[in-house]
C-alpha cells in the first residue's frame, strides 16, 4: 500500500496475547474466519493502493476454483486454505441483491464437499481431498451455497465444517486424522421450517481445541473437541433458534471464555468446561455476525425483525443480561444501540473505534468505548454488500455483492479513497496476509499484491 496511516489499537495489542495462546506465531496468520480470533485486521501488510482482477494490475494469480461456496480463505505461512460443493447439476449459481424471497433452491444432485490448498504465491493447488460426497442434506437459499462455512487452522491440523455433511480434520500435508458425522443440522428459517438456507457457522481454534456452534432447528449445541484426536471435551445444549453465527474467544481476568451470537441465546461459555457463563435473548432473530473482542468488552450486532442491535457487553458479564432501553442499562453493558445493527457482516474494531457495515452498504462508525456515533454513510454504489470489512495499514476495505471493493480511510470522519475491481460475484469476507489479500469470487480465488 502506497498510503501508511497505522493506528495503534489496544485490540492488536489483546489480540497478540490472545495468539500466543495457541503456541505459534498466530497473531501474523488469518488461521479462521475474519482471521485472527475474527477481529479482521493485519497490519503491516504492504496491500497495494490499486488493482484490477480484469486487467490483471497488481493481480499476483487467479486461480479457478470449482463449484459453489461462500467460505473465506485462510492463510497459514504460504499456505491458503479454502472449500468448496461440486455439482455440475446444481447450475443456478448465486443471486445477489436485497429482496425478500425465502424459498430454497430446487436441487437434489450429488455433491463433493472439497478442501484445497494452494501456495501462496504461485497460487498453485499444493492437495485437494474431497470430504464428502452425495445429496446434500440440506437445500441452500438462492444467495447460500452448501460450504458456507470458513476453514480454520493452527499450523498443525486444518479443519473444514460442512454442516450436515460432518467437520473434518486434516494435517497440513492435506492427510485426513478425524471426521464427525452430526447428522442433519436443519438450518432453516425457524418460522418457515421449509425454508432451508444451509448452515454457515465456522469452526474455531484455540490451544488445540475446535469449538463448534450448531444453532438449528432441533438440538442446538456448542461443542469442543481435542483437534488431535476429534475427543469430545465437552458439549454444552442450547435453547436457541437456527442462527449463522461463528464462535470466538475472550477473556475475563485470565479465564478463557467462548462468545456466542444468537437470538434468544446470545452469552459467553467457560472455555474448559462449557459451563454457561452469561446469557441474554433479544436481537435480530436471524442472527449472522460474529462476536468481536477488545478492550475488555464482547461486541454484537444482528437484526431481522423488530430489533436490530450494537451491544458492548462487559467480559465480566455474569448470570442473565437484560436490556430494557439505551438509558437504562444492566450494570453489564457497556453501551447499546437497539437499531442500527447488521443482518450480515461482523463488525470491526480497529484504532479505538467500531465500524458497523450493513447490507445495503452504509458504514457507520462509533467510538469504541462510549457508543458515540461518528458518521455514518453509504459506501460505493452497490446494492448489496455482504462480505464483512476487513482492515490494514490504516485502510477499511469493503466489497460489495457485484465485486467492487471500497477503500475507506479509517478514523472518525469518512473519506472513500478507491475502488477497485473483482469482476465478479463477491459475497465472502477476504483474507489478508503479509503483502496479499486474498478474494473469493464465484469463480475464482484471487491474490491481489504489489509485489
Amino acid at each position: 500500500m502506497l498510503m501508511k496511516y497505522f493506528i495503534p489499537s489496544a485490540l492488536a495489542f489483546l489480540m497478540l496475547i490472545v495468539g500466543c495462546g495457541n503456541g505459534n506465531d498466530s497473531g501474523s496468520q488469518w488461521f479462521m474466519y475474519r482471521g485472527n480470533y475474527a477481529n479482521g485486521v493485519l497490519d503491516n501488510a504492504n496491500i497495494p493502493e490499486s488493482w484490477n482482477a480484469e486487467t490483471g494490475e497488481n493481480i499476483a494469480w487467479k486461480t479457478k476454483i470449482p463449484g459453489l461456496a461462500h467460505s473465506c480463505p485462510v492463510v497459514w505461512e504460504n499456505s491458503v486454505f479454502v472449500t468448496t460443493a461440486i455439482s455440475e447439476q446444481d447450475d443456478e449459481g448465486i443471486k445477489t441483491g436485497i429482496y425478500g424471497s425465502i424459498g430454497s433452491v430446487a436441487d437434489s444432485s450429488i455433491h463433493e464437499w472439497k478442501v484445497y490448498c494452494l501456495d501462496k504465491i504461485s497460487g498453485k493447488i499444493k492437495w485437494q481431498q474431497t470430504a464428502h460426497k452425495g445429496v446434500p442434506r440440506q437445500k441452500r437459499h438462492p444467495m447460500s451455497s452448501h460450504a458456507n462455512c470458513t476453514p480454520a487452522t493452527n499450523g498443525e491440523y486444518v479443519v473444514a465444517f460442512f454442516g450436515s455433511e460432518g467437520l473434518y480434520c486434516y494435517d497440513m500435508d492435506g492427510e485426513l486424522q478425524w471426521e464427525k458425522d452430526f447428522g442433519k443440522l436443519r438450518s432453516v428459517f425457524f418460522l418457515v421450517e421449509s425454508a432451508e438456507w444451509e448452515f454457515a457457522s465456522s469452526p474455531l481454534i484455540h490451544e488445540d481445541v475446535v469449538i463448534i456452534q450448531c444453532d438449528v432447528m432441533e438440538n442446538s449445541f456448542l461443542a469442543a473437541y481435542d483437534i488431535k484426536t476429534g475427543k469430545e471435551i465437552w458439549k454444552q445444549e442450547r435453547d436457541e433458534y437456527p442462527g449463522w453465527c461463528t464462535p470466538n474467544i475472550y477473556f475475563d481476568k485470565g479465564k478463557t471464555r467462548v462468545a456466542v451470537n444468537g437470538f434468544k441465546h446470545r452469552g459467553g461459555y467457560d472455555f474448559k468446561t462449557g459451563e454457561e457463563i452469561w446469557w441474554m435473548s433479544g436481537g435480530g432473530d436471524i442472527p449472522v455476525p460474529t462476536p468481536i473482542v477488545g478492550d475488555g468488552l464482547v461486541y454484537f450486532n444482528s437484526a431481522h425483525g423488530k430489533m436490530s442491535p450494537i451491544l458492548a457487553i462487559k467480559a465480566n458479564a455474569k448470570g442473565e443480561v437484560v436490556i430494557k432501553d439505551e438509558e437504562n442499562l444492566d450494570e453489564s453493558i457497556q453501551w447499546a444501540k437497539l437499531r442500527g445493527g447488521a443482518y450480515m457482516g461482523t463488525m470491526l474494531l480497529y484504532g479505538g473505534y467500531l465500524y458497523n457495515a450493513r447490507w445495503n452498504g452504509r458504514l457507520t462508525c462509533f467510538n469504541a468505548l462510549t457508543g458515540e456515533e461518528m458518521y455514518s454513510q453509504k459506501v460505493g454504489s452497490g446494492n448489496s454488500y455482504t462480505s464483512s470489512p476487513v482492515a490494514s495499514d490504516g485502510i477499511i476495505y469493503i466489497a460489495d455483492n457485484e465485486g467492487n471493493v471500497y477503500s475507506v480511510k479509517a478514523g472518525d470522519e469518512y473519506k472513500l479513497l478507491k475502488e477497485n475491481k473483482l469482476g465478479e460475484t463477491c459475497m465472502s469476507t477476504p483474507a489478508i496476509s503479509e503483502d496479499y489479500m486474498f478474494f473469493r469470487t464465484e469463480k475464482h480465488l484471487v491474490a491481489v499484491s504489489g509485489e
